[in-house]
């Protein structure tokens, strides 16, 4: 899966999914609370406010509104700049409020932490990092400048030096907190996406080269009466054509291009028929067209049989399903990327299991990140690992993933380890001491004979692209 292929689906281009249309309701949301936050305070409390500083704040966030609803188009996704601007704004604007209405003294300050929280959830780290650090200055810039609430009687409301501070430490604790929480799940919903689609991606080509296949072979079969007519006519004529031997040589020719012609359909359409006349093969089998993209990639590769006892004449007949194949294939893949010269992938059976055993002559996985093993965009190997077993190499970080994420669909339980650390208790050969990989299968889930999932049986359907 090329980088190039995710290209709409970076990262840096999130904040063009937000509709202008949408923080535009959010604003006035904001205008409609902050206007009867102001009124219920003059009329109900009888809190003398500066009502035209305030009404003017309010008023120039609506015309903004006004302008932005009237000169856009009601579809506009906002760029990253924009987006940081129209965040900026309202947290200018918030602030200018409470600077008129107490500072901190005033209960609604931690309304401050809205708009951090809207740019940590669509917005690049720097812009959140920006905003983050304008609300922290700005909540404590309020502490000694700020317009006092008073009553009508002329009575100052403000809080105790103490529950200042603490107010004041609340809410910068609350704006790294909530911050730094929004952008990491964030983080983690867009990679997840993305890596999902990825993977989407690399079934779908898999499923389209099976299906390819299908269509070739119902070719293969449709057209195997033509040219057997053709290739009889021929034959007559080059019997009936002795005495003019160009149009015989003619009629040769045809014959001759006729059985090419059966030859290379009937080559192409091998694996097709096997799909759709089977859609079943043997254990080995299914593994071996796994690993046979990486055969001739300079390692060597062994491929070996271990049924259980009283098995050893039993081995299972799998649905060759595209996942299965696809997601072994990624694991020999990052097997032949990391070893050093071989590569051992171990066929396992029994009545109740199907497991299937990859390991390597590598280094292995880093220690530390075993546990994180099979999440998406996840690459960090040692640097001299990877110049010089991998030179060259940059990856997306989504072998693992999408192996991980293909197999588990069909039933499979996967095992990060690294041989050295269980080579007692694998029974692996000390030359195994590096990466290894248990994919384990519940029999009945991908068993062709006795498995929850029927064969398929019937006529062949034509597939449209």
């Amino acid at each position: 899966m090329s980088e190039t292929t995710l290209g709409l689906m970076s990262g840096q281009k999130r904040s063009h999914w937000v509709r202008l249309r949408t923080l535009i309701v959010l604003r006035w949301v904001a205008i409609i609370g902050q206007a009867t936050a102001i009124g219920v305070a003059q009329t109900q409390y009888d809190l003398q406010l500066s009502l035209w500083p305030c009404y003017l704040a309010i008023g120039v966030s609506a015309l903004a509104n006004l302008v932005a609803w009237i000169v856009f188009p009601e579809n506009k996704r906002l760029t990253e700049f924009q987006n940081f601007l129209m965040v900026l704004f309202d947290l200018l604007q918030l602030c200018f409020l409470l600077y008129m209405t107490g500072g901190l003294n005033n209960p609604f300050a931690l309304l401050v932490l809205g708009p951090v929280t809207v740019s940590a959830s669509v917005m690049r780290l720097r812009s959140t990092l920006i905003i983050g650090t304008s609300a922290v200055i700005l909540v404590t810039l309020l502490v000694p400048w700020h317009v006092p609430l008073q009553t009508a009687a002329g009575e100052i409301l403000k809080m105790p030096v103490l529950f200042v501070f603490g107010h004041w430490c609340a809410l910068v604790i609350a704006i790294l907190f909530m911050g730094a929480y929004s952008y990491r799940i964030s983080a983690e919903i867009r990679s997840m996406s993305d890596a999902l689609a990825a993977t989407q991606l690399a079934l779908s080509r898999e499923q389209k080269l099976t299906d390819l296949g299908g269509v070739v072979a119902a070719a293969a079969h449709e057209l195997g009466t033509p040219l057997a007519t053709i290739k009889l006519t021929s034959s007559e004529l080059i019997e009936e054509l002795d005495q003019n031997p160009e149009l015989q040589d003619d009629a040769r020719l045809i014959r001759e291009q006729a059985d090419r012609c059966r030859d290379i359909l009937r080559s192409m359409g091998r694996a097709g028929k096997d799909d759709l006349h089977l859609r079943q093969t043997p254990l080995s089998a299914l593994v071996h067209e796994a690993a046979e993209p990486h055969f001739e990639r300079g390692k060597e590769i062994r491929l070996s049989e271990h049924p259980a006892e009283g098995d050893a004449l039993n081995q299972p007949s799998v649905l060759r399903k595209p996942e299965i194949i696809h997601g072994l294939r990624n694991l020999v893949q990052n097997a032949v990327d990391f070893a050093q010269s071989k590569v051992w992938i171990e066929l396992h059976w029994s009545a109740e299991t199907i497991t299937v055993r990859i390991s390597d002559d590598g280094n292995g996985f880093p220690g530390h990140l075993i546990g994180r093993l099979g999440d998406p965009f996840m690459r960090r190997r040692a640097p001299h690992a990877e110049r010089g077993n991998r030179p060259e190499y940059e990856g997306m970080g989504l072998g693992l993933f999408i192996a991980k994420t293909l197999l588990e669909r069909t039933g499979a339980r996967l095992k990060f380890l690294n041989g050295r650390d269980v080579a007692m208790t694998q029974d692996l050969s000390p030359a195994q001491r590096g990466a290894l990989v248990i994919v384990t299968w519940p029999r009945r889930k991908i068993d062709a004979v006795s498995g929850d999932t029927p064969v398929p049986t019937g006529e062949n359907i034509p597939i449209q692209f």
